[in-house]
């Protein structure tokens, strides 16, 4: 199953690296740009985040950013301190990719995520998506612009 455009995001409670539970509708009202990558300590992913740490995450008048991978909350909050990380880096680690399968962009053959990103408004609806091979990194300009056609 895929999330298209125009559908309501699939809801979920993943905890974050600290064990705090997340609930996407929880969040509601404010916009979000779902994240998620492959793997914690990659070079890709760690280039990625630290893109969104350093140019997208000080914006969080925009939008909240929500990180999922199938890592561990432990693994998570090594990565998320070493790195300074201060967004929620969400485990989806049991049931493995549980949340990534219900948004599409679960890898079956390698047991992990996809770099899908989703914007979603503040109603909960998806408003744009990109889905980018496990070793093409993302551009966090594209988020601004999603979110700027939504604003």
């Amino acid at each position: 199953m895929s999330v298209e455009v125009g559908s309501t995001a699939p809801d979920f409670e993943l905890q974050d690296q600290h064990g705090t539970p997340v609930r996407l509708s929880g969040l509601r009202g404010s916009n979000i740009v779902l994240i998620f990558y492959p793997l914690a300590f990659s070079g890709v992913c760690t280039s990625e985040l630290r893109s969104i740490r350093d140019e997208f995450a000080p914006r969080r008048d925009e939008a909240r950013v929500l990180t999922v991978t199938v890592d561990s909350i432990f693994a998570l909050r090594a990565w998320g301190d070493r790195e300074g990380y201060t967004f929620p880096l969400l485990s989806d680690f049991w049931p493995h990719g549980e949340v990534a399968r219900g948004y599409g962009v679960f890898d079956e053959d390698r047991g992990l995520a996809l770099r899908g990103t989703f914007v979603i408004d503040g109603e909960g609806v998806v408003r744009w998506k990109v889905v980018n091979p496990i070793h093409s990194a993302r551009d966090t300009a594209e988020y601004t612009a999603a979110l700027a056609a939504i604003s």
